[in-house]
């Protein structure tokens, strides 16, 4: 089977014929694949974007094969993002080798032993930290491409209503006298939307692959529940210029993978909280029209790449009203009590055991503010960054907490959502403290007198 996605095969390296070679390229239109886009209009066979491999290296042999791979393309049904594109795309990215030039490799026993004991332990140093039990059933470790296979369900559950948005769009922007007679220029255009949303998708959790260390980085649990997972390949490069050795490293990633399962597992309501703080932002955004109108009045069936070059500018502005700002301002937060309160366990559970500890945690609290080319392009196609811009803030309310609390009643916060801290409260964390102290006290006192009234309108009948 090829590397190359949908069966098509790698250009000749120089023509057999020389000369004679090259002019026959010239005569047939500059080396361009069909529908007249080739290497040098659609980003080159070395450049950025798979589909330009894939259309512009064609030679006349493949025509054939490029037509019907087209066509099947064109021809998706299965919703607002060609998923199987997608993880194709990925595949093959992370085959390729990443930014930092490693390519994927399998996971030897050797590895898979390292993982399972790093995150065993971390389980155990997590004891004396947290009052919630463990949630990690089973610790794995993943080579790039398992990562890939096992979080593109999270990722359909967060991209696919922003793109069903866009697709929607592609047909509101012509007038309604004209969409009927344009029906089936639509449906290509919704086809090949998701086709390069797809393309697009898979480049980015490609180039994320080589950038995770485990499957809760961007603070959403993107693997199977109650399953840590572990890159051992990303890790060792994480780790390469820090001058800690790499066990502690393993061991500190370990920590907070640990720690993010146990977060999952034992507050039922969490996952479901992020995902729809996402899609309650994602509401909220819309399409810029306009950008879209240009698109589709010059449509050109000969130039596809416009709407791939629409969706690598952005098409999503978030609408500036009350609504999405406290839509935003829930997500953010929601984020930061996460990353805040893993920051805070972690450390308590490292410190005394780790030397590195302040070090790596640093590291990581920079890392996750920073967020890498991955994360920057679905904040381009889905107009959100899954940072938690207020990792620090969070962090430093969850240590008071533990500090005024303990350990128990900072972990019982998580009972229900409405118990948690909210924006303004991070801003002023030892008045939710001392405030959230007052009111559970007052709430016990109502609720005393309250189960003593029965009592005594039960004596006052007896008398």
């Amino acid at each position: 089977m090829s590397d190359t996605p949908f069966g098509f095969g790698l250009p000749p390296e120089e023509p057999e014929n020389g000369d004679e070679g090259k002019k026959k390229d010239q005569q047939s239109g500059g080396g361009q694949g069909p529908f007249g886009f080739g290497p040098a209009g659609f980003g080159g066979p070395g450049g950025d974007n798979p589909l330009a491999a894939m259309f512009g290296s064609l030679n006349p042999n493949d025509l054939g094969a490029a037509f019907q791979q087209l066509g099947q393309m064109l021809s998706y049904e299965g919703g607002p993002v060609n998923w199987d594109m997608a993880k194709q795309i990925a595949r093959q990215t992370v085959s390729q080798g990443t930014s930092d030039g490693v390519k994927d490799a399998s996971i030897g026993p050797a590895e898979r032993t390292a993982v399972e004991e790093a995150v065993r332990l971390a389980d155990l140093w997590l004891d004396d930290a947290t009052s919630l039990p463990s949630g990690a059933g089973s610790a794995v470790a993943w080579s790039r491409a398992e990562w890939v296979e096992a979080t593109l369900p999270a990722w359909k559950e967060l991209v696919d209503p922003v793109a069903e948005r866009v697709g929607a769009a592609m047909g509101d922007v012509l007038p309604e006298e004209m969409q009927a007679m344009a029906g089936p220029l639509i449906g290509m255009m919704r086809s090949m939307g998701g086709a390069m949303f797809g393309t697009q998708i898979g480049q980015a959790v490609g180039v994320l692959a080589g950038e995770v260390v485990g499957s809760t980085d961007i603070g959403l649990p993107l693997g199977p529940a109650g399953r840590a997972a572990l890159l051992p390949a990303n890790i060792e490069a994480f780790g390469k210029d820090l001058g800690v050795p790499q066990e502690e490293v393993r061991l500190y990633l370990a920590l907070r993978e640990a720690a993010h399962q146990r977060l999952f597992a034992h507050v039922p309501w969490l996952r479901s909280h992020l995902f729809g703080a996402v899609d309650g932002y994602a509401r909220g955004i819309k399409v810029d029209t306009a950008k879209l109108e240009d698109v589709v009045g010059q449509f050109d069936p000969q130039n596809p790449e416009q709407i791939q070059e629409a969706l690598q500018q952005g098409m999503f502005q978030p609408e500036d009203t009350p609504e999405q700002k406290i839509a935003l301002a829930r997500l953010e937060t929601a984020l930061a009590l996460v990353e805040g309160w893993v920051d805070a366990v972690v450390h308590a559970a490292a410190k005394p055991r780790l030397t590195s500890a302040d070090a790596l945690r640093e590291t990581l609290r920079r890392r996750r503010a920073s967020g890498g080319p991955a994360e920057q392009t679905f904040a381009t196609l889905i107009g959100l960054e899954l940072r938690p811009r207020r990792l620090r803030d969070a962090s430093r309310l969850w240590a008071s907490l533990t500090d005024a609390r303990g350990v128990d009643g900072r972990d019982g916060l998580w009972a229900h959502p409405d118990m948690l801290p909210t924006a303004s409260d991070l801003d002023d964390p030892d008045g939710f403290v001392h405030r959230e102290q007052l009111d559970f006290s007052e709430l016990d006192k109502m609720l005393g007198e309250a189960a003593e009234k029965p009592n005594l309108k039960k004596d006052d009948d007896s008398e």
